[in-house]
């Protein structure tokens, strides 16, 4: 690799470590093509990528970022998943490594935090961004309906005295 490719490939990895939700680090040793054909295709669905990359290259790229602490991980044949969703990579990474013995997770990170293998299990077990999300609009949505019917009460309670004593007045 001549310099100007590897200096692009740093320029790469910088930006990958540093626009991602997460990164899980897996070596890789015996997947054929097909099987790495389909784990890219996995994790494009969720907007993830897969890249197999140089040790020296991602330790040099991850100089000076919130990661850096992983940089102990890349040795041997490493490859990347990574997503913008901090759980979308982790979670197809893991499934995959469950049902193929020859991708092995070996850890990963997200912003600051350095993660072993069995930490990209459990950031695989929370729930999306887009869950989240929806889990906090319906809370939202709970707690204004809510609001709403307090400040009605009241009003209604006067309405209904207000005809109870018409209707006495009446009778």
């Amino acid at each position: 690799m001549e310099r100007r490719a590897k200096e692009a490939a740093v320029e790469e990895l910088k930006d990958i470590f540093s626009s991602t939700g997460s990164v899980v680090m897996a070596r890789y040793s015996g997947l054929t093509v097909a099987e790495m054909t389909e784990l890219r295709g996995k994790l494009r669905e969720v907007g993830g990528r897969l890249k197999v990359v140089r040790n020296r290259l991602a330790k040099i790229a991850l100089q000076g970022q919130k990661g850096e602490g992983a940089s102990d991980l890349f040795e041997g044949p490493v490859a990347i998943a990574f997503s913008e969703d901090f759980t979308a990579a982790p979670k197809v990474a893991v499934e995959y490594a469950k049902a193929n013995d020859n991708f092995v997770i070996i850890g990963g990170f997200m912003e600051e935090e350095v993660f072993d293998d069995t930490g990209v299990v459990n950031l695989s077990k929370m729930p999306s961004r887009e869950e989240l999300i929806a889990s906090i609009a319906a809370r939202l949505t709970g707690q204004a309906s809510e609001v709403a019917s307090r400040l009605n009460a009241p009003g209604e309670k006067l309405a209904s005295q207000i005809q109870a004593i018409g209707e006495q007045a009446e009778g």
